[in-house]
């Protein structure tokens, strides 16, 4: 079957992409305004775009009436945001701090979270997170009702035990970390995986 999407509604098309680009990870932002009014919140339209430099992209939608939500108004004002990655022991928290709360309320204290202070920019860090990472405002692109953010990475932070530090080995699996799948609260973590090496161009003789 075949969409011709410039003729397909809004709702059609949000349906068909995200019941077909999955599992997507997840963003457990963690950002404030300039006044010190903390919020948490997650985004599922989010990648890591960049090693060099560290970007990293997150697509904020609006309300329907069209203004920015909490986070990207945050964003947008202080140009701060932690993107806190969600391992299957958060992941009630994190749906909790999906709630469709009422501007300016503390998302971080209504599901109960325990943070820490991040050390290059305001807002905090989420404790029990397997990675977090402090991320400035590299560029924003207004796109119809989504907000694109481009953050830059400042700081990296990955709990002790899923990391050896002799070869930066990184222990995914042992994270268990929660990605988004389709539809209504459906959800996933890593069980089954296969590996396949990149193949060689062959060089000549």
């Amino acid at each position: 079957m075949d969409f011709d999407f410039s003729q397909t509604s809004g709702a059609d098309r949000y349906k068909l992409m995200t019941a077909s680009v999955t599992p997507r990870p997840i963003a457990w932002i963690t950002s404030q305004s300039a006044a010190g009014q903390r919020n948490a919140a997650p985004f599922s339209f989010f990648n890591m775009m960049s090693a060099d430099p560290p970007l990293l992209a997150i697509g904020l939608m609006r309300r329907g009436d069209g203004t920015h939500k909490d986070t990207a108004a945050n964003i947008l004002e202080t140009g701060e945001f932690v993107v806190n990655l969600v391992g299957y022991g958060d992941a009630e928290a994190m749906n909790t701090t999906s709630i469709d709360a009422p501007p300016g309320i503390d998302e971080i204290e209504f599901a109960n979270l325990q943070t820490t202070p991040s050390l290059a920019i305001a807002p905090p860090r989420i404790a029990s997170a397997p990675v977090a990472m402090e991320c400035r405002l590299s560029e924003k692109i207004e796109a119809g009702r989504t907000t694109i953010a481009v953050g830059e990475v400042l700081r990296f932070h990955i709990a002790d035990r899923f990391i050896s530090t002799e070869r930066l080995h990184v222990d995914t699996l042992a994270m268990e970390l929660v990605g988004r799948m389709h539809g209504a609260g459906w959800y996933s973590r890593s069980a089954e995986l296969f590996q396949m090496a990149r193949p060689a161009w062959p060089r000549e003789a």
